[in-house]
């Protein structure tokens, strides 16, 4: 049996006292942590891939309120063309447009809202992708201190030429210590495996944040210019309601002008209320008188086989110029009192300037072409158009200088000049009254437009 000394048991003793003082300088800071760098949490990777998953959901959530929002811009568009279609054409209806124009503000006001709301996102995005970046940088850094730690170890272990289990045994002078090697080599075996894990982790934790930091990157860049064109067309849709309104303002002033022009000659008619209301009496005891007339007369062209039972088809309008009276309840005393309204008119007043033309709204039959026979002085020049055997058109007031260039019997086509403006009978400036009797009653021309 061989006999060690002391010192011989050092010698032997002595590597792997220092393997065991290395490995402890090397495993202390790796198994709390590494200096400078946070605490490894289990969590890490769990919060990763929940950050991605909240990172999709968001994405595809931007992705919606982005159609919602090419959506709302595509309608205000669409909205914008027909307002500005209707304000170009001839005898707006200056309450509907006004209607839209305060429809397209609401709607605007709502995109900038869900804009200002996707500018907020944008925000939101970068800042996100500042934090996930960080902690990138961070698992990145803590990554290779591990893994330089883990090769320190083995390169450690490696100079201190560390021996087998089986030598150890060997070596150990009595059973306590051939359990103590063997905790040892138990314990450092526990210790390689629960660092292998960690780095594992750690490698798949960084492969998730490296994945969040490339999808918040294509997102904030595809947002960030999606962003750019929302502005862009926002900005487009704001300077067409700016326009709209421009225009609007003017076709109102014009109006008004047209307006204070008709109602300073209404104040001089009307000086006399006895006489304003001979005036009307007689007026409409005229228009019946003259109605019962064009009856006769579109029963005899129906009976010639000359006016169609029924019509089918749209009207035009027959003058372009500024509507001064709509249809229905307008207010002026020289219209007659129809119900509770005080100064009903039955047709739209067209004002425009003397000898303008005046055209056929429709395909029809003229049965009267001249001064209304029944007027008192000063009479109406009128022309009468029976489109079918219940529906004609009046155009009155129209110019007797320049007589309608129609006769009764002759078939007009719709567009087809059949008089010009004037102002002849009881009016009150250049204007045509234009009227549409269906079934023996005036009704708002624009239901026919």
């Amino acid at each position: 049996m061989i006999h060690r000394s002391h010192r011989d048991r050092d010698f032997f003793h002595a590597p792997r006292r220092s393997l065991r003082l290395l490995l402890l300088v090397v495993l202390v800071p790796l198994l709390t942590g590494i200096t400078a760098a946070p605490p490894a949490r289990g969590d890490e990777l769990s919060d990763a891939l929940a950050r991605q998953k909240a990172l999709a959901a968001g994405i595809a959530d931007q992705r919606k309120q982005v159609a919602k929002l090419n959506a709302l811009q595509a309608g205000v568009r669409a909205e914008t063309i027909d307002t500005k279609t209707a304000l170009a054409g001839i005898n707006a209806d200056l309450g509907m447009v006004k209607r839209r124009i305060a429809s397209l503000a609401d709607q605007i006001a709502v995109i900038k809202g869900d804009y200002d709301d996707l500018v907020g996102r944008l925000a939101d995005l970068d800042r996100q992708l500042v934090v996930i970046q960080g902690q990138e940088e961070q698992k990145a850094t803590q990554l290779t201190q591990r893994k330089s730690v883990f090769a320190d170890r083995l390169r450690a272990a490696y100079r201190a030429q560390r021996s087998s289990l089986i030598e150890t045994v060997l070596a150990a002078d009595s059973f306590t210590d051939v359990l103590t090697e063997v905790e040892y080599f138990i314990d450092f075996g526990e210790q390689d495996k629960v660092l292998a894990e960690q780095i594992v982790r750690d490698q798949a934790t960084l492969a998730a944040l490296r994945q969040s930091v490339s999808d918040s990157r294509i997102a904030t860049e595809s947002l960030r210019l999606e962003t750019a064109r929302q502005r862009t067309q926002m900005a487009g849709r704001i300077a067409d309601l700016k326009v709209a309104r421009a225009t609007l303002a003017k076709v109102e002033a014009e109006t008004a002008r047209q307006l204070a022009v008709q109602r300073r000659a209404y104040e001089r008619l009307a000086t006399n209320k006895a006489a304003v209301a001979k005036a009307i009496t007689q007026d409409q005891a005229a228009q019946k008188a003259l109605e019962r007339k064009v009856d006769d007369l579109v029963r005899q062209q129906y009976q010639r086989g000359n006016i169609p039972s029924a019509y089918n088809g749209t009207m035009a309008w027959p003058v372009g110029g500024t509507i001064t009276q709509e249809f229905g309840c307008t207010g002026f005393l020289l219209e007659p009192t129809v119900g509770n309204c005080r100064g009903f008119h039955g047709g739209i007043d067209i004002a425009a300037p003397r000898w303008t033309p005046v055209r056929a709204a429709a395909d029809g039959t003229v049965v009267f072409a001249g001064p209304n026979p029944y007027d008192p002085y000063p009479k109406a020049w009128i022309v009468i158009i029976a489109h079918a055997q219940n529906l004609r058109t009046w155009y009155a007031h129209v110019d007797n200088d320049r007589p309608p260039p129609v006769r009764p019997g002759q078939f007009v086509r719709q567009g087809e000049i059949i008089a010009y403006t004037g102002s002849t009978g009881r009016s009150t400036g250049y204007h045509t009254d234009w009227r549409i009797e269906l079934n023996g009653t005036f009704v708002n021309p624009r239901l026919f437009l």
